[in-house]
């Protein structure tokens, strides 16, 4: 048997040897036809994309639905995947998509893009973490992320709120890394604004 693609170097055959399978393995088996890999696929990463969709603003309902057109989407999907040893980045991408068709049936297009400095101005630059500090409570900070724009909504929750990797974050958005980093500092001073009483945006 070869090494699954995707899996890391020190894959080797046998149970005692692979007691966890990557992510690679169980969705090569999953385009096979495996019910049961893939249901291994679904309860290791069910809880984190569920967080993921809640954080970006869905409700329990839509959530749920997002949820099960990931899903089914990555079942149908399996036969793709060229990811890493993980499955999550791709399946962020998934979720995120299939929550942004719901949300763009009620509420189209997200907003204009504003400048960095008129953005770092109402932030207040200077000492993030201190002003961050100032502003703890859960509501707060929920009130702003659903007033940014849902792009920088999203690199904010994954990074920030969920502590995705950078490179991750990335590929889950379909961003270059560069490209990845300024959408989350403007995504960061955007935040900062708004918990600073900063105007919402009406875009």
């Amino acid at each position: 048997m070869t090494r699954p693609h995707g899996c890391p170097s020190g894959w080797k055959e046998g149970r005692a040897s692979r007691p966890r399978e990557c992510d690679a393995d169980l969705l090569s088996r999953s385009a096979r036809g495996d019910h049961r890999a893939f249901t291994t696929v679904v309860r290791r990463h069910y809880g984190a994309v569920y967080g993921l969709l809640r954080s970006l603003g869905a409700d329990d309902a839509d959530a749920e639905d997002a949820l099960q057109e990931c899903f089914v989407s990555a079942w149908r999907n399996a036969p793709s995947f060229r990811g890493g040893e993980s499955a999550r980045p791709w399946l962020f991408a998934i979720a995120r998509n299939a929550l942004r068709r719901l949300h763009r049936r009620r509420a189209g297009e997200p907003a204009r893009t504003e400048s960095l400095d008129s953005l770092a101005v109402g932030a207040g630059w200077g000492q993030p973490a201190r002003a961050t500090a100032r502003f703890e409570a859960a509501e707060e900070i929920r009130w702003a992320l659903a007033h940014l724009p849902e792009g920088e909504r999203e690199v904010v929750v994954m990074r920030d709120l969920l502590g995705v990797e950078g490179k991750e974050t990335a590929q889950a958005l379909g961003l270059s890394l560069a490209a990845m980093k300024s959408r989350l500092h403007r995504g960061r001073l955007r935040l900062m604004r708004l918990l600073r009483g900063g105007e919402v945006d009406d875009g």
